[in-house]
């Protein structure tokens, strides 16, 4: 019976943990941009979600050694999801727990690139994936988080259902809720 296969990113693991320091680099270069988008869109805030992204592979530095197998990518998202977590537990009492995205900034537009496009079609543009942002940042946070995972980490919802340990039909059915809430409101506000 052939072994399994071993990812790139567990090569890099590897490689990180014999010392290979670069290695680390490479995955936050993997795993980064889409793990920002997805602490931005959950924190509401530049600055938390640069603190909860730092924190993010903070742990995942320390507990390296601590992986058993499954997804690496799965994992670093499960730490993300905790450390979110904990940071939500540490906010002021006073503070919103359900505080929309829309801080004047986009959360997908840092993150899209559009060649080929006139001034006047990236204005529109960006204009719609800030648009598209806000409607997202009013889910329900456990929509939200899935629907995040998915389009912008590109978990499959096997991965999804792993990180926030439900089952996959759970997964499946709030990314369901997510599409449809998410179609009506593009619809209701025109932008589809």
């Amino acid at each position: 019976m052939p072994g399994r296969a071993v990812s790139e990113d567990e090569v890099l693991l590897s490689r990180y943990l014999k010392g290979d320091l670069g290695a680390f680099d490479e995955l936050v270069a993997l795993h980064g941009s889409s793990l920002m988008v997805y602490v931005r869109s959950m924190t509401g805030s530049v600055e938390e979600a640069e603190d909860l992204f730092q924190e993010t592979w903070q742990r995942v530095l320390k507990n390296a050694s601590s992986f058993r197998g499954g997804t690496l990518r799965s994992w670093i998202w499960r730490i993300a999801k905790n450390a979110r977590i904990d940071w939500v537990r540490r906010r002021k009492p006073d503070e919103s727990l359900d505080r929309e995205v829309g801080d004047g900034e986009s959360v997908l537009g840092d993150f899209i690139e559009a060649p080929g496009l006139t001034a006047a079609e990236m204005v529109s543009s960006a204009d719609m994936v800030e648009r598209i942002g806000e409607c997202v940042g009013t889910l329900p946070e456990a929509q939200r988080e899935v629907f995040l995972m998915r389009t912008v980490g590109d978990l499959s919802f096997r991965e999804i259902a792993e990180v926030l340990e439900v089952p996959l039909n759970t997964a499946l059915g709030r990314m369901h809720y997510a599409v449809n809430r998410l179609r009506e409101m593009l619809v209701d506000e025109r932008i589809v």
